[in-house]
């Protein structure tokens, strides 16, 4: 007996040292944490347990028959994160560069599999140099079982992808596939033809960072939801993270305790909309005070900033957050932004998540590359999400909620359940000054007529009193009580039941 618990204790040693000391060494000069070091920061302590560490690879070709090594290159199991049920793999770069076998996958297909039975979260921590060619078919057979596994949890359970090193070629389907995908900053990468293939195809020369790295994610391709300077501070911010997410599709969102009094006024936003209607102002403001202590978690910042979406808790509870930014293109809607915003808003609907918008839009962003670059679907696509969403829905127009752009954002009209607005909001097809240039194009002339004419048009639509005659709106109030109306309206909408008609899946236009 005594030499069993030798070979075990001996084959643990073996299989947490993972690819041995001198990769790990090298590893950890990069700024990078190991595969076992990432759970152990992630999870609470003492909470991780591990599934199929003694586990290896079975290839017999090119030499691989005398490479094996526990664990082969990826560590799965489950833990908890503040006390809550998690399922995680981390990919471990120092057994054959992180890898994909068809073990490794089946290692990650098993863990995936007990979280969708079990209803709770999975965490993908990437590392990998890709596919083991020395497999061949095999590990894209893997792959594909891991993507087959994505779609059937989507929707059902969290999925989220942390980027902490390589993520080429096949491999970045399954992250693409995931809720939210983090990076970090200059150890990661993704892209799905590296700098040589493109250099050789365009004659391109790019830098792994330039063409695939959490800057190029974070602010232009908007792949990624957020980039971080290391390993350690993308793994406590998702720490922070997971505390919003339900652990599946159907439980309520968690509600964690607050101090801050629902009926809190904040005088300050009496003030916050300018008197000059075409000068911005900072719609994050009014977010962080309105939210419980001040606590707008965001997604996304650096991309689309147009429109601002991330989590934020009302009397202890979360909601999904989906605001215009007056501050970055006046707030108008374009391609980048409204893809940005439905996403979002489709994962609040799947996952329970009451959504608050906050509204001050003057309209779609025109020009030739958007109307090329089909903002006509694409817009459509936030349209069909608020649409489709059944979860309560709460809007507070702030200013500007002109012509469709009025309709695409949460309106009454797409099942808004309570749809407020400030006395400062302009509900109408157009601006004043661009409807009368329209309707008394004759009279363009006559500069005094036309500015009698906008006041005219302006005291009869710039206003929120048309849209309340028509039950467009529920109710204007006062900026200062927006938190006590929004807390009251989500409190009565708590019990909300709406069904959509029966149907295999909608036809989103993606």
């Amino acid at each position: 007996m005594q030499e069993i618990i030798q070979e075990l204790d001996n084959r643990r040693k073996q299989a947490r040292l993972g690819g041995g000391q001198r990769r790990i060494d090298t590893q950890h000069a990069k700024g990078k944490l190991t595969a076992r070091e990432r759970i152990e920061l992630l999870l609470d302590p003492g909470t991780f347990e591990e599934w199929d560490m003694f586990v290896e690879h079975n290839c017999v070709d090119f030499g691989m028959e005398k490479q094996s090594i526990p664990g082969d290159g990826v560590v799965t199991g489950y833990g908890t994160i503040n006390g809550r049920l998690i399922f995680v793999f981390s990919q471990d770069f120092t057994v054959f560069g992180g890898s994909l076998s068809q073990t490794h996958a089946d290692k990650i297909c098993k863990i995936m599999d007990q979280a969708l039975k079990v209803g709770a979260p999975v965490i993908g921590l990437n590392d990998s140099g890709g596919a083991r060619i020395q497999e061949g078919i095999d590990s894209l057979a893997g792959y594909a079982d891991v993507f087959q596994r994505n779609v059937m949890a989507s929707g059902v359970i969290p999925q989220i992808s942390v980027i902490m090193g390589p993520c080429a070629g096949g491999a970045v389907y399954s992250p693409a596939m995931t809720d939210f995908i983090f990076m970090v900053e200059d150890t990661s990468y993704m892209f799905v033809t590296g700098p040589d293939v493109v250099k050789t195809v365009t004659h391109e020369e790019v830098t792994q960072e330039d063409l695939g790295g959490a800057s190029a994610h974070t602010v232009k391709s908007g792949v990624a939801h957020n980039g971080f300077p290391n390993d350690a501070e993308a793994l406590l911010y998702l720490r922070r993270f997971i505390d919003f997410l339900p652990a599946n599709n159907r439980e309520k969102p968690p509600v964690r305790p607050t101090a801050d009094f629902s009926d809190r006024v904040e005088m300050s936003l009496d003030t916050l909309i300018p008197d000059n209607p075409n000068k911005p102002y900072d719609m994050k403001e009014l977010i962080e005070k309105v939210v419980d202590e001040g606590d707008f978690f965001e997604l996304m910042p650096k991309y689309a900033g147009n429109i601002l979406i991330g989590f934020a808790r009302m009397e202890g509870s979360t909601v999904g957050i989906v605001a215009n930014q007056p501050m970055v293109l006046a707030g108008c809607l374009d391609i980048n932004s409204s893809i940005k915003a439905a996403r979002f808003v489709r994962y609040c609907d799947a996952f329970n998540i009451p959504i608050v918008t906050f509204v001050d839009v003057p309209g779609f962003l025109p020009g030739t590359s958007q109307e090329h670059g089909g903002i006509i679907t694409h817009g459509a696509k936030l349209l069909y999400a608020f649409a489709e969403a059944t979860v309560p829905k709460v809007t507070v127009i702030t200013r500007k909620a002109y012509g469709g752009a009025y309709d695409v954002m949460s309106s009454k009209h797409l099942r808004g359940d309570v749809n407020l607005a400030w006395p400062t909001a302009e509900i109408a097809v157009m601006g004043p000054k661009g409807a009368v240039e329209i309707i008394f194009r004759a009279d363009m002339g006559d500069k005094d007529k036309i500015a009698a004419r906008t006041e005219e048009y302006r005291k009869a639509f710039a206003n929120p009193f048309v849209a309340g005659k028509r039950g467009f709106i529920d109710d204007v109030i006062m900026p200062h009580n927006t938190r006590t109306r929004i807390t009251r309206s989500l409190r009565m909408l708590k019990d909300k039941k709406v069904e959509n008609p029966w149907k295999k899946h909608g036809n989103i236009p993606l």
